[in-house]
């Protein structure tokens, strides 16, 4: 059995079976043609093997992860430029692979760039953080850190990167808002203990919660300034990153029953450390270590900020440390997409604090999100559970602004509660115009009262909060099915393309369908609708109703009427 290190190149063609099903034979032709006068050549350009084609088509060997890359770029480009084109998704990764008598391969390196390339939009290529380590800072092009990512029949998670071109418009330093702006970025936990990840994420979140509070600052959410989580930062890089002037970083010590925390306040355009700290305390006074930091990071940035703004910033949903810690555990699980064990945290937070508003809200949100990734709706009892959650969320929340928007969020889509949903959505970002969550919901509220331009409005300010939020996906999302209701096909094919290079499930493909039947990119919606049975076999046109609940009978007609033009079983 010969083994070897090979930088694996696989790649198909986007949409194959439903051209072929609308023209077979001269499918058959371009394909032959876009492997003999493009594949071919571009490999042999790069000293690449071709190892096999397959019907919609190939797999290519490279000893070089670098040749294999430009390789990619070139085929790529070559399509790009002739309008009349087939489009291929490509993936690449680095790994070990078994090379068979007949020069076939096998292995994990080879199941792994299948994998990238079934996850890349079309036009695009991905690429394994194995061949990212070889590639970075040798070729024209950035990158955008997709995370790590399950991918199917692959027992570890795989690092994603996707590749952009020099000069993509991402590279472009977002511009400054006119009030101060900050991101905190993850605190190291130096406990020495992995378990203790949470309590450092959890502090953390707790001083980007009671800054964004502060209507006169700009705070990036959570998610984004997570991104930057294990990874060695430059502090000015982050600042054009994520469009802010300050940076705040700082590390956890918990040992026994005493805390340490240290913190930096860094202005990222010149790198200059305006303020640094320590504070040490006992466990049970954990609240008041984070309002020193919090107070004295404010003092600095934000001196305008009158003392009784400061006093309510400070105030937490609960005082209670044990209830609070259940809290932080269930959050950390939901964005690991764990809901199940996240809601058994919630639900004991709430069992020991009955006014924990923002645990009844999360609790009824992992019931929804439960149902997004499944596909199916909830069992009836299911669904009674998730609103009587959220109700108490909000006759508890008061002005948690979390609370309100999560709550409301879940009334309307579970609910149809309309109406009161964009009420409590309304005051959740009045109250803390800072949070991005509470934009993310109210973007989906809007979207399902019939409210497509305030959904957009509301979705764009959410991503400025929070650029690099792993919720961006569901709000470039949120954004495609606005311009379907505003009749803009072309504009919602566009972004949706965007949520489709991270996440294909009924929500994301549905919504390139709609859209793509809607612009007359027939042979891509019938692709799209392969790719959704693929996904949930058991998806019908019929399920819109549960899936997209909008408050309009027409938009909800024309939303069906599109999946079954483009083959979806009714």
């Amino acid at each position: 059995m010969q083994r070897r290190l090979a930088a694996i190149l696989a790649a198909d063609v986007v949409g194959f079976s439903a051209l072929m099903e609308r023209d077979e034979e001269g499918t058959y032709a371009a394909v032959g043609r876009l492997r003999r006068e493009i594949v071919e050549p571009r490999l042999a350009e790069h000293q690449g093997r071709l190892i096999k084609t397959t019907g919609d088509g190939f797999l290519a060997e490279f000893a070089s992860p670098l040749a294999a890359l430009r390789s990619a770029m070139a085929l790529q480009g070559d399509l790009s430029r002739d309008q009349g084109a087939l489009r291929l998704r490509v993936g690449l990764n680095l790994g070990d692979v078994i090379v068979a008598e007949d020069g076939d391969v096998y292995g994990e390196g080879v199941n792994v760039a299948a994998r990238l390339e079934a996850l890349c939009e079309p036009g695009g290529i991905l690429i394994s953080g194995k061949i990212h380590e070889e590639v970075e800072g040798k070729i024209d092009a950035s990158f955008e850190d997709r995370g790590e990512q399950q991918v199917k029949n692959i027992t570890r998670p795989v690092r994603i990167y996707a590749l952009r071109p020099a000069g993509a418009e991402t590279a472009m330093p977002l511009p400054l808002p006119d009030n101060p702006s900050i991101a905190v970025l993850p605190f190291q936990n130096m406990s020495g203990d992995p378990d203790q990840e949470y309590f450092a994420d959890g502090m953390v979140e707790d001083i980007i919660t009671a800054l964004s509070r502060f209507k006169s600052l700009f705070v990036i959410a959570r998610n984004s300034s997570f991104a930057y989580k294990g990874k060695a930062v430059d502090i000015k890089q982050v600042g054009r990153e994520l469009g802010v002037r300050y940076v705040l970083e700082g590390s956890v010590r918990k040992a026994g029953n005493r805390v340490r925390i240290t913190g930096q306040l860094i202005e990222a355009g010149t790198n200059r450390h305006l303020w640094a700290d320590r504070f040490d305390g006992a466990l049970e006074d954990v609240f008041g270590l984070q309002d020193q930091v919090t107070s004295s990071v404010v003092s600095l940035i934000a001196p305008e900020v009158e003392k009784a703004e400061i006093e309510r910033a400070m105030r937490k949903p609960t005082e209670r440390l044990d209830s609070h810690d259940l809290f932080m555990r269930g959050m950390a699980l939901v964005y690991k997409g764990q809901f199940q064990p996240a809601r058994d945290f919630f639900v004991r937070a709430a069992e020991r604090d009955p006014d924990y508003g923002a645990a009844y809200a999360m609790a009824a949100v992992t019931l929804m999100f439960e149902q997004a990734a499944r596909g199916v709706p909830l069992a009836a009892e299911e669904r009674a559970e998730a609103l009587r959650l959220a109700d108490r969320a909000a006759r508890t929340g008061g002005d948690d602004a979390f609370a309100l928007a999560r709550a409301g969020h879940v009334l309307t889509y579970l609910g149809r509660q309309y109406d009161r949903g964009m009420a409590m959505t309304e005051r959740a970002v009045a109250l803390n115009p800072n949070l991005a969550a509470a934009w993310d919901s109210r973007g989906w509220v809007a979207l399902m009262s019939d409210q497509p331009r305030q959904s957009i409005e509301s979705f764009e300010r959410m991503l400025r909060l929070s650029p690099l939020d792993h919720l961006r996906v569901r709000a470039w999302n949120g954004i495609s099915f606005a311009w379907f209701a505003l009749g803009r096909y072309e504009e919602g094919c566009d972004i949706v393309l965007k949520s489709l290079q991270s996440m294909k499930n009924a929500h994301t493909l549905s919504a390139y369908i709609m859209n793509a039947v809607g612009a007359g990119r027939d042979a891509e919606a019938k692709w799209a609708v392969e790719e959704l049975l693929a996904t949930q076999p058991g998806f019908r046109a019929s399920h819109v109703g549960e899936a997209f609940p909008v408050r309009s009978v027409e938009t909800g007609e024309r939303m069906a009427a599109a999946l079954r033009e483009a083959g979806l079983p009714a």
